[in-house]
């Protein structure tokens, strides 16, 4: 015969739940009574109710209506199933299953009445208790209790379970014994994201210093990226599914709830910051290239040359711009190489060609206005800068919403959250449309005087790192293909060179048309 082992994940049924090993033993003694030979045993360490599988169970009831066993012992029978008569129906009669606390027998005619009705029981009973478990868990949830356990950086009040940052310092020991706090290294993730660090360099910055993760092992991008999207850092109750960002918990009335109080609320993780840092690592907001930056060199090229047999980037050294992922060792099936003079000397005469010939309505010169805005007045254009990848950002978001509407997302117990979480993104893409309308009502800037008909003279006049900035008000960015022909063959531009001409930024009335 075969034993069905079942024991809760988390036992909800209490300490006197008999464990997986004291449920064994009875089996195997009972078999030993009754002349029996233990087959295969089947342990389980999950729920039993409908929503979850059981391929354990599956297999253990295959075997014993298929024949392959003549018996299948199970302790009791709320430990063989939760579903009530629908799961002991089809072996009444058919096949042998024991219910060992019970003393009833499936191939028993007098004992089919008695498992139906403990079957039944066994349900009424875990649909009672799974009812009252999420009636005080969302009662919980809506007073702002934190319930599973407080994420890296945080810590909950034992009474109240509410969140406040973690100012416990742990030893740091590279680079000299220093002490650091959970909260200091949160802040910093969000400060150095928003600052323009990538999520890969800064865990290999952590890595470095000796600053452990909240699993006491190494960073990762991933880890970094996974406290970068988690709203509770600002303060707020989230729900968390499997292989998901979490989610804002929404109350009854359709609003967020904070999981912390309101002194502490200060202290926690700003919104502007938080929102900035997750822009700027999902790519709906790019750095401007135009900060200088200590101990960097600028060429009137870098930044805008890309490898046609790659994608990479294409960077100077040497006296020629090469493939960077070519040179760095990585294979590029056709790595780009050219001189710099040759090179640089085609895209500015092409760049001076372009413009000279665009008249005020030409989208380039539209594009070139708002860059020469942002370039000559950057306090006044980075309100404008950050509303626009807000609105990025408020679009994908919604976009992401109709996704998993479509995908059947919000189905059973999640239902509840579609229309609240519908209603969320479209008033955030709502906000963000009527932001930029007000930045923007008459922002644009003539930039006729800077480049009507005098593109060349003004490049030819200008310091290297106003060169590189004047290309790039009209050129997002430059492909570069191999040469045809080995060393030695002389450059040709138009057979090698690709221009991507700047546009202009979309609007609001875009995201609306789009949406």
């Amino acid at each position: 015969m075969d034993l069905l082992l079942r024991k809760s994940k988390v036992v909800r049924e209490g300490e006197r739940a008999l464990s997986i090993r004291a449920q064994e033993e009875r089996g195997r003694a009972w078999a030993e009574e009754n002349s029996y030979r233990v087959r295969k045993v089947w342990k389980e360490n999950l729920s039993a109710w409908s929503d979850v599988q059981r391929p354990k169970y599956d297999a253990a009831m295959d075997a014993v209506l298929n024949g392959e066993v003549p018996a299948l012992w199970c302790y009791a029978l709320d430990r063989f199933s939760r579903k009530g008569a629908e799961a002991v129906v089809p072996i009444l009669g058919k096949a042998r299953v024991i219910f060992d606390y019970e003393r009833l027998d499936s191939m028993d005619e007098r004992d089919r009445r008695w498992i139906i009705d403990r079957a039944e029981n066994a349900r009424e009973y875990s649909q009672r208790l799974s009812y009252n478990v999420r009636s005080t868990k969302n009662r919980q949830r809506n007073e702002g209790r934190w319930l599973a356990r407080a994420p890296f950086g945080l810590v909950a009040d034992p009474g109240t379970r509410k969140l406040s940052p973690d100012h416990t310092p742990y030893i740091c020991l590279v680079g000299g014994k220093r002490e650091i706090t959970p909260w200091q290294v949160v802040v910093r993730i969000y400060e150095e994201i928003a600052g323009g660090m990538s999520a890969r360099a800064l865990s290999r910055a952590f890595n470095a210093e000796g600053i452990v993760s909240a699993t006491g092992k190494s960073w990762t991008a991933s880890s970094v990226r996974a406290i970068l999207m988690h709203p509770v850092y600002e303060g707020w109750l989230t729900l968390t599914n499997a292989g998901r960002i979490p989610a804002h918990y929404i109350n009854p009335d359709g609003d967020r709830v904070r999981c912390v109080t309101g002194d502490v609320l200060p202290q926690m993780i700003p919104a502007d910051l938080a929102a900035r840092a997750r822009r700027l690592i999902s790519g709906h907001q790019m750095l401007d290239a135009s900060v200088r930056r200590p101990g960097r060199r600028y060429h009137p090229l870098t930044g805008l040359l890309r490898c046609a047999g790659c994608g990479h980037s294409v960077t100077y050294g040497g006296g020629s711009y090469e493939c960077q992922f070519h040179s760095g060792g990585g294979k590029c099936d056709a790595p780009a190489s050219v001189t710099r003079t040759g090179l640089e000397r085609y895209v500015v005469e092409a760049w001076a060609a372009r413009l000279d010939v665009a008249d005020d309505e030409d989208e380039i010169m539209i594009a070139v206005s708002e860059r020469w805005q942002a370039l000559t007045r950057p306090e006044e254009t980075q309100e404008i800068k950050d509303a626009r990848a807000e609105l990025k950002a408020a679009q994908a978001k919604l976009d992401k919403f109709m996704a998993d509407d479509a995908a059947d997302f919000y189905t059973g117990r999640s239902a509840r959250y579609r229309i609240p979480h519908k209603n969320a993104a479209e008033r955030r893409l709502d906000h963000a449309e009527a932001r930029i309308r007000e930045l923007t009502g008459d922002t644009r800037v003539d930039a006729g005087l800077v480049v009507n008909g005098h593109a060349l003279k003004m490049w030819e006049a200008a310091a290297p790192g106003m060169r590189h900035d004047l290309l790039a008000l009209a050129i997002d960015h430059v492909t570069v293909s191999k040469s045809p022909k080995p060393g030695g063959f002389k450059f040709n531009g138009d057979q090698r060179v690709t221009i991507t001409w700047a546009t202009p930024e979309p609007s609001a009335d875009d995201y609306s048309e789009a949406a």
